[in-house]
């Protein structure tokens, strides 16, 4: 087992990687870690050692191999509380059933492309946002957050994003910080009823985390960050 403590200030999700293959543990991580927001904080080869670091770490997700040396990794999340996405080469249907069963958020193939794990990180990220961002959710949010998580149009989406919606998401990742709708607007040089729009639209698909600070009115205000943003 190996572990990473240095994940960097803009890791918000942690992640373990459990593959009995040394090579493909790596490649794994380098996936994840070019991922804005994801740092693997652990790799392990057995199932002993990865609940060892899971145990250690306190992982946000696991991406779990299923045939390990000393088990299975479907034995391996059931019953933890941590988010897993499996990755193997088993193509059994009682495989699949049983990793969704045991609660993986995802089924990933081996060999699959780099893209296809990335895509599925980047929807685990939004549906984090959405469901992190309220301590409670209405039916609506509950079926928005399913829907990110499944990356319904989530590859279309991107393709077919506006420039100017585009240029909110630009002015954010280069501010590295929470802005407000006007802060936007002045930056990306649009209105500030145009700014909101666009805001509350990606903060909706989860593309953008949402803060409340209390300016010296009283009054709260919202503010937008970008994913992996602290």
């Amino acid at each position: 087992m190996s572990t990473s403590k240095d994940t960097g200030p803009a890791v918000r999700f942690r992640v373990v990687v459990v593959d009995d293959d040394f090579h493909v543990a790596r490649l794994h991580t380098r996936i994840v870690e070019s991922v804005e927001g994801f740092g693997v904080v652990a790799t392990a080869g057995t199932a002993a050692q990865a609940a060892a670091a899971i145990e250690a770490e306190r992982p946000d997700l696991v991406l779990a191999d299923i045939y390990l040396p000393d088990g299975s990794g479907l034995d391996l999340i059931a019953g933890r509380d941590v988010d897993a996405i499996v990755l193997s080469a088993a193509v059994a249907t009682a495989a699949v059933r049983k990793a969704l069963q045991r609660g993986a958020f995802g089924y990933l193939i081996k060999p699959f492309a780099d893209d296809d794990l990335t895509e599925l990180l980047r929807a685990y990220g939004r549906y984090r946002n959405l469901v992190d961002s309220q301590a409670e959710l209405d039916q609506e949010a509950v079926d928005r957050a399913r829907r990110v998580l499944h990356g319904a149009g989530a590859r279309d989406g991107a393709s077919r994003r506006s420039p100017t919606e585009t240029a909110v998401l630009g002015a954010l990742a280069e501010a590295g910080a929470a802005l407000s709708a006007p802060m936007v607007a002045d930056r990306v040089g649009v209105s500030r009823a145009t700014a909101q729009r666009y805001l509350s639209a990606l903060a909706h698909q989860g593309h953008l985390v949402v803060e409340l600070r209390y300016g010296s009115t009283g009054r709260p205000e919202h503010r937008y960050r970008t994913a992996g943003r602290t």
